[in-house]
């Protein structure tokens, strides 16, 4: 009777992953789909002047490949170049004026804004400058980009060109992630998946949505809408600071729009998994805003999500428990039906697919060490420095 009692448990909790799949599905935003790119867009009569702020500390390893495509921007209208560097221990500013200098196009104006107050994370102080001096130059757009990411020689152009067709106070392109070690191929593309399953693209854009996000990499702003969310001082101390940034322009009446990239592109290598553990660990807790019933209701709902399919099939064939196998093996294809075309936008075999539960795995586990590192002191770190707590900034060294 007891264990007829735990077979029938299991089966109705392999039910209940069915239902949520087939939930996520139908239902919230068709955020498998991976269509969601620029909006239609005409080009103006006239261009509008663009300033691209780009923060950077130590990014002497990835600059010389992301740098000059920025620089070579074939754009009509006026824009510059704010390269800040945060403090770099590499030559990463020096490394900078060689690059403009060697390959030239859009000016370039290499600053560095000192060690941030407290109360603010190291990155956002670094934008704070670079908007400081973009201003001076009265630019309608500011173009916010990370220094590890190249740019198609239009990406400019389309980005300008869209949210000027659309009325979008943000245009946000995730860029595409690099994808080449055998871990990277594992958790990259899921990483992407299971943002937009968190933040449907198709939501972001619509007018009255209440979902908000951005992708810091490459984050086109209108100047205007900036003073009103009062970026990026209203965000100073946010860890996930394109989120915020999002949630901050909407909430003063702003449009916003997010999507994949097609010529926007991370160069930035996670060769082994402990890279790619620490990008994902250094922010997890801080997106629960730290907060331990979250952090439970997630590890729950990842578990039922991502893990009761492939344990129930399991389960099922040792037992014989046809209903709980036929659910869970119904879950799981469900799961790899929706996980296969961000694949393909990564052109990466689909096979791996039907790993997802391992990764989601490895996702769960980051965030709990994320949670662990926090309640250590450690907190979430971003090049060199640790915040352990809003508002308090410590170097790692």
């Amino acid at each position: 009777m007891g264990q007829t009692a735990r077979v029938s448990a299991f089966t109705w909790i392999a039910a209940v992953s069915l239902a949520a799949w087939l939930w996520l599905l139908l239902c919230q935003g068709f955020f498998w789909r991976t269509d969601v790119r620029l909006p239609p867009r005409r080009e103006p009569a006239e261009w509008p002047d663009v300033c691209v702020v780009v923060p950077a500390r130590d990014e002497a390893g990835v600059l010389p490949l992301s740098l000059p495509s920025l620089l070579a921007q074939d754009y009509p209208g006026r824009a510059e170049v704010f390269l800040v560097d945060d403090g770099s221990t590499d030559g990463t500013g020096e490394l900078a004026r060689e690059l403009a200098a060697r390959h030239g196009g859009l000016p370039l104006t290499v600053t560095s804004p000192g060690e941030p107050p407290a109360g603010w994370t190291g990155k956002l102080w670094a934008v704070r400058h670079g908007i400081g001096l973009a201003r001076a130059r009265g630019p309608e757009y500011l173009l916010l980009t990370d220094a590890d990411i190249a740019h198609g020689p239009d990406s400019l152009r389309l980005l300008v060109a869209a949210a000027g067709t659309g009325g979008f106070d943000v245009v946000s392109q995730m860029a595409r992630l690099r994808v080449a070690s055998v871990w990277e191929r594992l958790v990259v593309p899921a990483f992407v998946y299971f943002f937009a399953q968190l933040y449907p693209f198709r939501r972001i854009g619509r007018k009255g949505s209440r979902t908000a996000a951005a992708a810091g990499g490459c984050v086109l702003l209108r100047a205007d809408a900036a003073e009103r969310a009062r970026i990026p001082d209203a965000i100073r101390h946010a860890v996930i600071d394109d989120v915020a940034l999002a949630r901050a322009v909407q909430g003063t009446g702003g449009r916003i729009w997010l999507g994949l990239a097609d010529r926007v592109d991370s160069v930035r290598p996670y060769p082994r998994l402990h890279d790619l553990w620490r990008m994902v660990s250094r922010s997890a807790y801080a997106q629960l805003r730290h907060n331990p019933l979250l952090l439970l209701g997630t590890v729950a709902g990842l578990a039922l999500v991502y893990l009761v399919p492939p344990t129930a099939v399991l389960a099922g064939a040792v037992t014989g428990g046809t209903a709980a196998l036929l659910l869970g093996a119904a879950a799981w294809l469900v799961m790899t039906a929706t996980y296969l075309p961000m694949l393909r936008y990564y052109r990466q075999p689909l096979w791996l697919a039907p790993l997802l539960p391992f990764t989601a795995f490895l996702y769960l586990l980051m965030t709990v060490d994320s949670a662990v590192q926090h309640y250590r002191g450690r907190g979430a770190a971003w090049k060199g420095r640790t915040y352990a707590r809003p508002g308090t900034v410590a170097d790692e060294g």
